[in-house]
């Protein structure tokens, strides 16, 4: 078993990592659990991703390595800061055959009704992606309806016309990119029609 550790970093809560450690030890000695590893990202906020997260990336390429079969966190707050984030930890421990508990939620995924939680955080994940697109997709409907001009801006006829001049001269495509201040992707679009 592994332990995750990461303090709250809000100034009402002095939640310390020191409180969270005393807590889950005394629950794995209870459970009957070994710990092998403590994963501690102090001063380290929640909110950066994985590779801001030292400890927190140890402890994934750990898990992915077998090095212990539970990863016993404070809270799911601890773990990440998004619905997508939080999936994605917990498929990647699913797929090493990790379990995971949670103390404050009481989630224990190595008993049948955490599996089920964490089927159903699978599906509220879905549902959240789903949302996403439609919201996406209104909007872009919205923006079509009202005139709006949608995808990159057309190249100006005077650019093109340039393109073509400074190509037939036989200038490259990049000087031609860097004379004008124009992307090469743009040279090349131009060119190959």
């Amino acid at each position: 078993m592994a332990f995750r550790c990461l303090p709250n970093t809000g100034k009402s809560n002095k939640q310390t990592t020191t409180n969270q450690t005393r807590v889950l030890r005394k629950w794995a000695k209870n459970a009957g659990h070994e710990i092998v590893a403590t994963f501690d990202d102090s001063g380290v906020s929640g909110a950066k991703g994985r590779e801001g997260r030292v400890q927190f990336d140890a402890m994934l390429k750990a898990a992915v390595r077998r090095e212990f079969d539970m990863v016993a966190a404070w809270s799911v707050d601890r773990l990440g800061r998004s619905l997508k984030d939080l999936v994605a930890f917990l498929e990647e421990l699913q797929g090493s055959s990790v379990d995971l508990f949670l103390h404050q939620q009481a989630l224990d995924t190595s008993t049948p009704s955490g599996k089920a939680l964490f089927g159903m955080l699978g599906v509220f994940s879905e549902f959240e992606r789903a949302m996403i697109q439609e919201r996406v997709k209104a909007g872009l409907e919205r923006a079509k309806a009202s005139g709006k001009v949608l995808g990159r801006p057309r190249t100006s006829t005077r650019v093109e016309a340039a393109i073509r001049k400074h190509r037939k001269t036989g200038m490259g495509i990049r000087k031609i990119a860097s004379e004008l201040g124009i992307g090469v992707s743009v040279v090349q679009r131009v060119i190959s029609v």
